[in-house]
């Protein structure tokens, strides 16, 4: 709820991000980028490692993707969740997205996947009782650890 909150009607934080000089991708913590798509890490993870793949082009719905912004779009889900899969070793995955407030949509026009890994176990209390989430690792640590990994992975990231 906390980013909810506090994002206003005329930005877009996926925009600013891509729109940012690759140099800058480290501070806005864009993982990968190709000619449709891009990962960056979420702000403000359901759990560690909660990925967001979206569109470079600021679209609302997957029908006003081109075939090869979709294929490009899933084709990246796939590729983010092999990473995290080898460098965070969970048990599971929710894949998804959400369109609409109603649907828990934080941000409306500019469609985005989760990838979120999941753990036996990881829910807990605090989320519930204090509005809080433990969060095992800092953005930034984990950042370096993903991209050394794709790094690793293709030669360039």
């Amino acid at each position: 709820m906390q980013y909810i909150d506090q994002i206003r009607e005329d930005e877009c934080f996926l925009c600013d991000a891509i729109g940012a000089e690759s140099s800058q991708d480290a501070q806005n913590l864009v993982l990968w980028r190709t000619p449709y798509c891009f990962a960056i890490c979420n702000r403000f993870p359901y759990t560690n490692g909660h990925l967001l793949i979206a569109p470079i082009e600021h679209k609302a719905e997957l029908s006003d993707l081109t075939r090869e912004e979709l294929l490009g779009l899933f084709d990246a889900v796939c590729k983010m969740q092999l990473l995290l899969k080898s460098v965070m070793n969970p048990d599971g995955f929710n894949i998804g997205l959400n369109f609409g407030r109603a649907a828990g949509a934080g941000l409306l026009e500019h469609l985005h996947i989760h990838i979120v890994p999941r753990w036996e176990g990881d829910t807990n209390f605090m989320p519930v009782i204090g509005d809080a989430k433990v969060i095992p690792e800092s953005l930034s640590a984990l950042y370096r650890r993903l991209r050394q990994a794709l790094e690793k992975d293709t030669g360039r990231g």
